[in-house]
C-alpha cells in the first residue's frame, strides 16, 4: 500500500490476526502490521506513536475492553488520529452495524467472509483502493 506506511490491525482474535499476515504476504503487501487487542490498546499504540502514524486502520467491532465502535468515538476526539481512514473488517452482516459505523466516520465496512480465498480477495480489492486513491495517507 501507499508510502509504505504501517497498518494497525485492531482484533482480539489470534487466528483472524494470522490470517490477516498470510494474505498480506501472499498479495505482496509490504506495509508494516501492527496488531493490538482491544480498543484501549490502540489508542495507547497511536498516542505513544504520534510522529509515525499507521496509514490505515483495520478494526474488528467485538473486542473486549473497549470495541470498534467506542475506538472510532475516541480517535475521531483527536486532531491527527481522525484523520487515519479506518475501514471496519467485521462478522457483522447487521445493517445497524454498519450504519452505526458510518455515523462515526469509518472510512469503510467489510464483513469478513469465511472462506480465506475470499478474504484474500477482500483484502486484494482493500489495497487497490487504497494505492489508487488520492485521499489514502
Amino acid at each position: 500500500m501507499k508510502d509504505q506506511k504501517s497498518v494497525l490491525l485492531l482484533e482480539d482474535n489470534e487466528l483472524e490476526i494470522k490470517k490477516v499476515e498470510r494474505a498480506f504476504s501472499k498479495l505482496g503487501i509490504t506495509n508494516a502490521l501492527i496488531s493490538k487487542q482491544n480498543g484501549k490498546e490502540g489508542l495507547k499504540w497511536l498516542s505513544e506513536n504520534s510522529t509515525n502514524l499507521p496509514g490505515l486502520i483495520l478494526l474488528d467491532l467485538n473486542m473486549p475492553v473497549m470495541d470498534g465502535f467506542e475506538f472510532l468515538e475516541e480517535i475521531k476526539k483527536d486532531d491527527e488520529f481522525k484523520k487515519i481512514p479506518v475501514v471496519i473488517m467485521t462478522t457483522s452482516k447487521h445493517p445497524s452495524d454498519k450504519l452505526k459505523g458510518f455515523e462515526r466516520q469509518a472510512a469503510g465496512y467489510m464483513v469478513k467472509p469465511v472462506r480465506y480465498s475470499d478474504f484474500v480477495d477482500m483484502l486484494s480489492t482493500l489495497k487497490h483502493y487504497w494505492s489508487t486513491s488520492e485521499s489514502a495517507y
